[in-house]
């Protein structure tokens, strides 16, 4: 065998062997591939352990003297806790929610309303004198504040005349553009007709949604009853300087929206609108408490609410 053959030999040798390296290594990778996740895998048969977490539930035996309540989330439309929400009710003063959302669905807030003496006859709470006049924003937040009945069925009047109809159909249209069902006035203040016949009637829940939509509508007029005083001048130039009906005003976090209702038929009633975060308002209403039960029923609704939203029991 000449040098050549021994040249052409060496190199095919030299081929063969890299050859048989090359594959031993793609083996070897593809028993990488194939055998070694194998070894980090569970068996077929053992299942995957179920971890489940229980949430407390906030509102799990609250002492409510309150025939009926609701919180309900505003931004989801979610009921967070319940009691016979859906009952129909009299109202007492929380009607006047209804009387502002209802002017203010008609009227410009700059829009003048004059006392009547029909509304300056009524009875207290009331402010004002037969002739004196206000812009709607003024007197409605006066209204609010301090629950004053005067004011109440002025708006109503007004309300009434500038849709050429009365005020219980004034009031009957607003309740139906926001799906109201079991909510109908009267009058515009919520004051008993007689013993046996009040103001005006809904639900809690159906209150919970009012409340919301005159946030909405009016946040203005709407966050004065968040504060302890409201004052508003007519257009004498009087200045009336009312005081808020609701104590418990201070101690409620991101509130929005606050009114209270009592007559002897209602009982205590009171509607709370707070924020829970960044623009997420919660509903709070109690109906047919007594004059006080109804800030501790409303307090205790708050702080379970606010639990609830942490994930615990209780704060």
């Amino acid at each position: 065998m000449d040098s050549s053959d021994l040249q052409q030999l060496a190199v095919q040798t030299r081929s063969n062997r890299e050859r048989g390296i090359a594959l031993l290594f793609a083996s070897g990778l593809l028993a990488i591939f194939i055998f070694i996740p194998r070894a980090f895998e569970q068996p077929a048969s053992t299942p995957l352990p179920v971890i489940t977490v229980a949430i407390p539930d906030a509102f799990a035996q609250l002492p409510l003297e309150a025939r009926a309540a609701i919180v309900y989330d505003l931004a989801t439309e979610e009921t967070l806790y319940a009691r016979n929400a859906d009952a129909q009710l009299p109202l007492a003063s929380l009607t006047k929610l209804l009387t502002i959302y209802a002017a203010l669905a008609t009227l410009s807030p700059s829009t003048p309303i004059t006392i009547s003496t029909t509304a300056a006859r009524l009875e207290t709470p009331r402010a004002f004198s037969t002739g004196q006049t206000f812009a709607l924003s003024d007197l409605a937040r006066l209204t609010l504040v301090a629950s004053l009945n005067d004011g109440a069925a002025a708006i109503a009047e007004a309300t009434a005349q500038q849709g050429n109809h009365s005020s219980i159909e004034a009031l009957a249209g607003a309740a139906a553009a926001l799906n109201l069902s079991q909510t109908y006035a009267v009058n515009g203040s919520g004051l008993d007709v007689n013993t046996v016949i009040s103001g005006g009637y809904g639900s809690a829940r159906d209150l919970a949604v009012l409340a919301g939509a005159l946030v909405a509508r009016a946040p203005t007029i709407a966050e004065a009853t968040t504060r302890d005083s409201a004052q508003g001048i007519s257009e004498g130039g009087t200045v009336f300087r009312v005081k808020n009906t609701d104590p418990i005003i201070t101690t409620i976090p991101h509130l929005l929206l606050s009114k209270t209702g009592y007559t002897d038929l209602a009982g205590g009633n009171l509607v709370l609108v707070f924020d829970v975060g960044m623009g997420h308002p919660i509903a709070v209403v109690v109906m047919g408490s007594s004059p006080k039960a109804r800030f501790t029923d409303g307090t205790a609704l708050v702080a379970a609410t606010l639990a609830h939203f942490a994930g615990v029991r209780s704060l």
